[in-house]
Formats: C-alpha cells, structure tokens, sequence
C-alpha cells in the first residue's frame, strides 16, 4: 500500500493558493487515474485506487496545514503503512516557481504542514517532494494564502505536473527511482 499526501488548507478560500501545491497534485493525480476521493475519515478526504496491482491511496487533510500531522498519523497508524510507503508533496519559499525537490528525509525548512507531520510522526525521515513557489514579496502568511501571478502560475503548473509525473514513479517503480528520474 503506498500513500500520497497532499497538503494544503480546506474550503473554497484556499483554492489557487501557494500553500495547496499538494492539494492540485493530488487533484492531478485525480483527474489522470479517473477516480474522487470518496472518503472522509481520520480528519481527512481520501480515496483509494489500484495501480498495477499496487494499492494507492491519496490523502488531503483537513486539519489545515498547521496540523496536517494529526491526520497523517492517525491514518498511517489506522492502516498500518510502513513509512517507506508514505510520500508529501507541499510548497516550498525556498525553490523559485517551476521548481521541485524530491528528498528522502529532512527538516521541515519552516513549512508548518511538514513541521507538523515530522513532530506527530517523531521522525525526520519521510519521502517528500517540495515544490517552488519562490520567496515571499510581503508578509510570509499573505505570501503562501495569495495566488500566484500569472507568469508564476504556468511555471507552478508545470512543476505540479512534474511532482505528479514523480508520484505515479514512485508508485510504480519506489521513491529512489521517482528521486532518479524526477529530480
């Protein structure tokens, strides 16, 4: 069983934003698989489908980002998913737009989201991929809750589909060779 994580903040206010790299990611991955998250549990929507034999679920909290950790650790504790299996994809200020960073383990670099899921998870060590939305211009919180212009924006787009290219690799063929290929 493999789990994709995206993070981002609930509701309708928040679509478009910085900060729900994850969330489109996931809603990439959505719309390529052809299936819906139809299920509401453990403080998050998910749904789980089937590749190659693989079973793969996507997940987006709905604690908000600052305590996207509750969720995911009620979820992988509920079901039992080695950390191997897990992988995060969220926003980064420290990679320009159109960038990703795909990394095995590490501090949170700030992002709250990630802040959260290191402390309720009490590791370091969990698969992510961060993507660029570049260095905040006005007050850090405005910055990542503001949507992107529109030059940044086809540049944000095109590094969602690469973080969507690496989680279908990491699904298929293990993280080493999503990192490979994708970084």
């Amino acid at each position: 069983m493999k789990l994709i994580v995206g993070l981002g903040n609930p509701g309708k206010a928040y679509e478009g934003t910085r900060h729900n790299m994850g969330f489109d990611v996931i809603d990439i991955l959505l719309q390529r698989w052809k299936f819906v998250l139809n299920k509401k549990d453990f403080h998050s929507e998910y749904g789980k489908i089937f590749i190659d034999d693989e079973e793969v679920i996507l997940l987006k909290p709905q604690t908000f980002m600052n305590l996207s950790g509750m969720a995911v650790l009620d979820f992988t504790s509920y079901f039992h998913i080695d950390l191997e299996d897990i992988l995060i994809v969220y926003d980064d200020l420290d990679l320009p737009p159109g960038k990703i960073r795909i990394r095995e383990k590490g501090s949170s670099g700030g992002q709250k989201g990630m802040e959260s899921i290191l402390l309720y998870m009490h590791t370091d060590e969990i698969q992510r991929i961060r993507i660029g939305i570049g260095k905040a211009t006005m007050n850090t919180v405005d910055y990542v809750l503001g949507k992107p212009s529109p030059e940044e924006r086809e540049l944000i787009r095109l590094a969602q589909e690469k973080a969507a290219d690496a989680c279908e690799t990491f699904v298929r063929f293990g993280f080493e060779k999503a990192k490979a290929k994708h970084s």
